[in-house]
Parts: structure tokens; sequence; C-alpha cells
């Protein structure tokens, strides 16, 4: 049996507000979207336009207070062309969270503290 990834889901409080940081942080775009039959939801994808893989943003409409994240050590990475400029960005952003300089990487959170790993690109 093989699996073949093919999307990670978090779910956030503000839809707009997180698609916009998604964007601007990282260029995710939107790919497609889905909304609850009976209006209770948004499912809204996003991908790089490079990889198969998208990001799930799910916004349950009658859940407006924020997620509990726990000790939060889970994380989506990514990986940047220009890891200088992607920090310059993050930086000015004010969404770094954490950095590991003997690693060569640091995080960033999302509006609803989602942690994310930002590498460089490795030859």
């Amino acid at each position: 049996m093989k699996g073949t990834f093919l999307h990670c889901n978090i779910n956030v409080t503000d839809l707009d507000r997180s698609i916009k940081f998604y964007d601007e942080a990282l260029g995710l775009k939107i790919h497609r979207e889905k909304v609850g039959s009976d209006g209770s939801f948004k499912l809204v994808y996003l991908y790089d336009g490079v990889s198969p893989f998208e990001l799930e943003l799910t916004c349950l409409y009658d859940h407006p207070q924020p997620y509990e994240l726990g000790e939060n050590e889970s994380h989506i990475a990514f990986e940047v062309e220009d890891f200088d400029a992607a920090h310059a960005h993050h930086e000015k952003m004010g969404c770094i969270c954490f950095e590991n300089p003997s690693m060569g990487i640091y995080f960033i959170h999302d509006p609803d503290d989602y942690w994310l790993e930002i590498i460089p690109k490795r030859d």
C-alpha cells in the first residue's frame, strides 16, 4: 500500500485574513474552494503553483474563538529560493517567531499562531 500526499488542513478563525497572510508571506494562491451546503463552513485550498500539495484552510463559522494548539510543536515547512530576502520580508511583516541560526532555519507564525518553517533551497 502506498499513499500520496494531497493536502494538510488547518482551521482558521478569519478566512480572509489567513488567505491574505499566506499570499503575502509565501505567495500561496487560492486553487479551489468548497462551501458547506448548510453554510456552516468554508474550505479554501491554497497552492504554490509548482507542487501538487495543497494547504487546506477550514473556517467553521460557529467557532469564532482561537483554536487550542497545544504546545505548537507541529509545523509545515516551506523551501525558499532566496533565504535572506524571505527573512527580510518576514521580518518586515513581523511574523518571525523563532530562529535557529545553527540549523540555518527560522519559523514564522500565521494569524492563528500556526508555525511555518522556512528552509533555504539546498543544492
